[in-house]
């Protein structure tokens, strides 16, 4: 029984290996490529993370989109501020519709991302623009919810419906700008088993901006395709699990090279194909247009007088006399960190994180990194938190960390409109002992602590007005997407204990 067991576990190992998984990625990105073909005029579109693998950059729009599937898990639907998308509208406009592209694994023919995530936030953002630009005829614009009849019941589909207005409410609350679209936007949704393609007609203006959901993995049967692999539905889902170290620029850039070898050959292949991409330093960010960043983000409500981005993107940056640093880097060793003989020390401040220890953020790194900003922002200086994409992987975003500065730093000293507001500094006499008395605080950094005293928390602070302070980064740099936790530890430095009585 147990030798029984094993074979049976050995055949399920092989059965999902990575062999089968790059193989069945092949065989879904060539149907999205079939897709592509019959709406050539249309962006094709990955819902990262997984649909980058389907999507060849040859033919890929060079934005991307960050819809969940746990927005539209059952009883837990909801369209997400911290995920509006809103970018996506522009290109809609331009080009009158986009196709989206994702996948799911076995169990389901269309993702909960393509089949609910997607239809609610298509009609809250139409919602939402019908009330910011009332037209005359408001039963022309098109507000109705729709979810494919195959994936979606109607009772589910009436609680969706019921959700809807509370949404688009928040939307048309929040700060992020609502373009004027020329039409509404409206889902439709292909998959493998679709036999016709809807058909838009070219000649005229069509009524909506169609959002074409596409689910490029077919439902699996276990069987031996001709190629000899074993399809694997949703092969590109959590490739942490399985990729060994690959990425999707990695296997676009490589494609002839790893479906060519032999299920042996390719662990060698692999570890060949990741050596040489490192040790080369050629692949970046700018080389591949799925990516999850545009380079070094200016935060546009405050005139770009505050910039976040990785280390990577402020490599390919031009450094500027005009500006101030805030480096985060994960390790105390500063050799690494990029060197320009213009920026002195007097515009660079060096932060080692310590995510090990208690309340690293509020006790150490935020009253250290605010009165820095603030100096550097009253004497005219742009300033630049800088935190994260150390290594060669090419998707690492922003640390929560950077985030965390950037947004305590927007709110302390800009106001709702955007201007800046001199900051206040608290007299060294005044300062707490937990700041000024830091184990992890050499001599030097508590001497330069001291001299600078410590920013002084302005009063009206809520949690609204740090809501739309993180709004102003995310329509900047939509794949900003910091935890719940740091959230709340920026809320607690600004709105509570020895700050909160500033």
């Amino acid at each position: 029984m147990d030798e029984r067991s094993s074979v049976l576990q050995e055949l399920r190992r092989e059965s999902l290996d990575i062999y089968n998984r790059l193989h069945s990625i092949a065989d879904d990105a060539a149907f999205v490529a079939h897709v592509h073909e019959f709406y050539p005029a249309l962006p094709l579109v990955p819902n990262l993370r997984c649909g980058a693998w389907y999507t060849d950059p040859a033919i890929a729009s060079n934005v991307p989109a960050y819809f969940k599937s746990t927005d539209g898990h059952f009883n837990n639907w909801s369209f997400n501020l911290r995920r509006p998308n809103l970018h996506l509208l522009p290109l809609i406009a331009e080009h009158h519709g986009i196709v989206l592209v994702d996948s799911t694994r076995a169990g389901k023919r269309i993702p909960d991302a393509l089949s609910k995530t997607v239809p609610i936030w298509c009609a809250v953002v139409n919602r939402a623009i019908a009330r910011r630009f009332p037209g005359p005829d408001g039963n022309a614009w098109d507000t109705a919810l729709y979810t494919p009849p195959g994936a979606v019941s109607a009772q589910e589909h009436h609680q969706i419906e019921q959700r809807i207005d509370a949404w688009a409410d928040a939307l048309f609350n929040s700060s992020f700008e609502l373009p004027a679209l020329p039409a509404p936007l409206r889902p439709f949704w292909i998959t493998p088993a679709t036999t016709t393609f809807p058909s838009f007609p070219t000649f005229e203006p069509l009524p909506f901006h169609p959002v074409i959901c596409l689910s490029a993995s077919r439902p699996s049967d276990d069987t031996r395709r001709l190629g000899g692999f074993g399809y694997i539905q949703g092969s590109g889902d959590d490739h942490e699990l399985w990729s060994m170290g690959l990425t999707p620029t990695h296997y676009w850039r490589h494609t002839t090279a790893l479906l060519a070898a032999s299920r042996s050959e390719l662990p060698g292949v692999i570890r060949t194909i990741l050596s040489s991409d490192c040790g080369d330093g050629t692949l970046t960010t700018d080389e591949h247009p799925l990516t999850e960043r545009g380079g070094v983000t200016s935060i546009a409500k405050v005139g770009g007088r505050m910039k976040l981005c990785t280390f990577r993107e402020l490599g390919r940056a031009r450094w500027d006399e005009d500006e101030a640093y805030v480096f985060l880097p994960a390790t105390p060793d500063s050799s690494h960190l990029p060197q320009d003989q213009e920026v002195t020390d007097a515009r660079r401040l060096v932060l080692p994180l310590a995510p090990r220890i208690k309340n690293h953020l509020t006790l150490t790194l935020l009253p250290r990194a605010l009165p820095f900003i603030g100096e550097q922002l009253a004497l005219g200086q742009n300033v630049y938190v800088v935190c994260g994409g150390e290594t060669t992987n090419e998707e690492a975003e922003v640390g929560d960390e950077g985030v965390a500065v950037l947004l305590t730093a927007l709110v302390l000293f800009f106001c709702g409109e955007g201007v800046l507001r001199p900051p206040q500094f608290a007299s060294p006499a005044e300062l707490p002992e937990t700041v000024l008395e830091m184990s992890e605080a050499s001599t030097e950094m508590k001497e330069v602590e001291q001299r600078r005293g410590k920013v002084v928390i302005p009063p009206g602070i809520d949690k609204t007005c740090i809501r739309t302070r993180l709004e102003w980064i995310i329509a900047c740099r939509p794949g900003v997407n910091p935890a719940r936790a740091t959230l709340k530890r920026v809320n607690e430095f600004l709105m509570s204990g020895e700050h909160g009585r500033r």
